[in-house]
C-alpha cells in the first residue's frame, strides 16, 4: 500500500449493500456502503479486518473489486482498491430487461383479447 493521502478524491455518501470476501476466507460479509470514491469505499459492518487485510467487494453494476483495509475504526474501515473503478455505475439501478409488470400482476382489465369480464361470475376474497 502507499502512503499517498487520498482525501482529496471526491467522494459521495450513499446508502447501499456490498457482499466482501477476505482474501484466503470462502466466506461472504454483508456490509453497508457509507460513501464511495473512483479510488476506495467506506464500509460497516460485522466484519473483522485489519489494516492491509487484502479483500475483494461486490459492488452492483461494476462486480468484484479487490482492494486492502486502509484503515478500521468501531465497526468501520475503509477500503483502498486495487484500481481505480466508475462509482457513478455503481449508483445507477440494476439494468433489468423488461420493466413491465408481470401478466399476474396487472388488472384485469388488460386481459389479452382485451375481453370483458363478468364481475358476478369473480369469486369475493
Amino acid at each position: 500500500m502507499s502512503g499517498v493521502d487520498t482525501r482529496h478524491i471526491a467522494r459521495d455518501s450513499l446508502f447501499l449493500l456490498a457482499t466482501v470476501r477476505i482474501a484466503g476466507d470462502s466466506a461472504e460479509h454483508r456490509v453497508k456502503v457509507r460513501n464511495l470514491s473512483a479510488g476506495g469505499m467506506m464500509a460497516e459492518g460485522d466484519v473483522s479486518v485489519e489494516r492491509g487485510t487484502r479483500l475483494a467487494v461486490d459492488l452492483r453494476n461494476v462486480g468484484w473489486v479487490e482492494g486492502a483495509v486502509a484503515w478500521v475504526q468501531d465497526k468501520r474501515f475503509g477500503i483502498a482498491f486495487s484500481e481505480e473503478i466508475d462509482a457513478r455505475a455503481v449508483r445507477e439501478p440494476v439494468a433489468q430487461g423488461d420493466t413491465s409488470s408481470p401478466r399476474f400482476t396487472r388488472p384485469s382489465s388488460i386481459l389479452p383479447g382485451h375481453a370483458a369480464v363478468d364481475l358476478t361470475r369473480l369469486r369475493k376474497l
